[in-house]
């Protein structure tokens, strides 16, 4: 039978051994989704440019109903802000839009509060593809040591991708009519 000091010395070592591998992930986020829609570009972009029609397509929109919302700077397009406050499923952060250019590619400085701080980009890329569009929702920045702990138990690009799929999705369903 074990004793304390034995149990704590294996419980020790079980804890360097994740702290350890959790320094060796990566130290970038990456989760990129694509798609093709049967729609030109230009009836994308929009719901992308403008935060206000988020809600038609966002997967995150439906995850708080009582979700908090507030909108700032520019209207749409470069300088539009959109920040959320809302449960656990949402937590808190802001989007501001860096870059417009239309109709093929918007870039959004992405911050996280709560739950956990992140600081990420997001990019849409809008590319003709025969008689539609190659759409790529892409995420990508520095992964904190708390982000590659939470690697080792959970994958992230599999947890977040499967929503990047959804609002790829919704965006195929209300373009494609």
């Amino acid at each position: 039978m074990f004793d304390i000091v034995t149990v704590a010395v294996i419980l020790a070592i079980a804890i360097a051994a994740v702290l350890i591998f959790a320094a060796t992930r990566p130290n970038t986020l990456r989760v990129q989704r694509a798609t093709s829609i049967k729609a030109p570009a230009e009836m994308i972009f929009p719901l992308i440019n403008d935060f206000h029609q988020w809600r038609s397509w966002s997967p995150y929109e439906n995850k708080d109903p009582a979700m908090k919302r507030t909108y700032g700077g520019a209207e749409r397009g470069k300088g539009a802000v959109y920040a959320w406050d809302g449960d656990k499923n949402v937590g808190s952060g802001r989007m501001e839009i860096l870059e417009a250019s239309a109709p093929q590619k918007i870039v959004i400085k992405l911050d996280f509060f709560t739950p956990f701080e992140g600081h990420n980009t997001a990019e849409f890329t809008m590319l003709p593809q025969g008689d539609g569009t190659h759409v790529t929702w892409l995420m990508h920045g520095p992964a904190r040591f708390v982000t590659r702990l939470i690697q080792v138990f959970m994958n992230l690009d599999k947890m977040i991708g499967r929503d990047f799929e959804a609002g790829l999705a919704n965006l195929k369903k209300l373009t494609e009519k």
